[in-house]
């Protein structure tokens, strides 16, 4: 099943064009690794696909659980999509879990706090539940607020360089949650600059450049030497480890 989904997209922001005829879709049951180096578009990807980024160009659409992203009010985008941005601001002290629940904004208080706690205790911050979110480091923050998408409704999951800013330990701990995720039904679309988790963990790869998604398929296909020196300019291979493979590179 087809959660989300985007065909034909161009976007300009800034002045810019940030999407080319971009095509992306995330279905029910997978991780899909949205890979590419800075500014090649992957942000804007996520975005446009949830609506928060104007799309154009001739056949241009953006879907949410099979009708227009754009005829959607806001509270049937938040049923359908759950969305972690990358900006990891927040403007008050808040306790992690008050913060975590805002993500169920459709339970009765009560049950959002209970459903709160235990994604907090799944990411390993639940005995920080109670502590105001500007009084823990980057790492512990980041993890609260992809505790709040976790929380949210939707089963299209949309998460932005979610690992950024994790200890190594902390990494697989929320790359193994976002698995979970999808193998409960969600779909995943999660954009990542470790070409090894993504290798590890997607099922699919979508390779950005310059707003062009290069290619879309299996990790290793989409992470072959060839489409790594075209995109990064890196001479590579992959290299089985005993977790599964390993990247070994060098620039050009």
């Amino acid at each position: 099943m087809i959660l989300a989904e985007m065909w034909e997209a161009t976007a300009v922001l800034n002045g810019r064009t940030v999407l080319r005829e971009a095509d992306a879709c995330i279905q029910a049951g997978e991780v899909v690794a949205v890979c590419g180096p800075n500014g090649s578009g992957k942000t804007s990807l996520l975005r446009a696909m949830l609506g928060l980024l104007p799309i154009g160009g001739p056949g241009a659409i953006a879907r949410l659980g099979g009708d227009d992203v754009a005829a959607l009010n806001p509270r049937q985008r938040a049923e359908r999509a759950a969305y972690l941005p990358q900006d990891r601001g927040l403007a008050w002290n808040m306790p992690a879990v008050e913060v975590a629940a805002l993500g169920a904004p459709f339970l009765a208080p009560a049950q959002a706090v209970d459903r709160a706690r235990v994604v907090l205790d799944d990411l390993g911050v639940g005995g920080l539940a109670d502590r105001g979110v500007a009084e823990m480091s980057g790492g512990e923050r980041a993890r609260v607020l992809l505790a709040r998408a976790l929380v949210a409704p939707g089963r299209a999951l949309l998460v932005d360089e979610p690992v950024a800013g994790l200890d190594p330990d902390a990494q697989l701990l929320v790359m193994d949650r976002l698995r979970q995720e999808a193998q409960a039904g969600r779909g995943v679309m999660v954009s990542l600059h470790d070409l090894t988790l993504a290798a590890r963990y997607a099922d699919r790869v979508l390779l950005m450049l310059d707003g062009d998604v290069l290619f879309d398929g299996p990790p290793m296909e989409a992470l072959s030497p060839w489409h790594l020196d075209r995109a990064f300019g890196l001479t590579a291979e992959w290299v089985q480890g005993p977790d599964g493979p390993l990247l070994s590179a060098r620039r050009n």
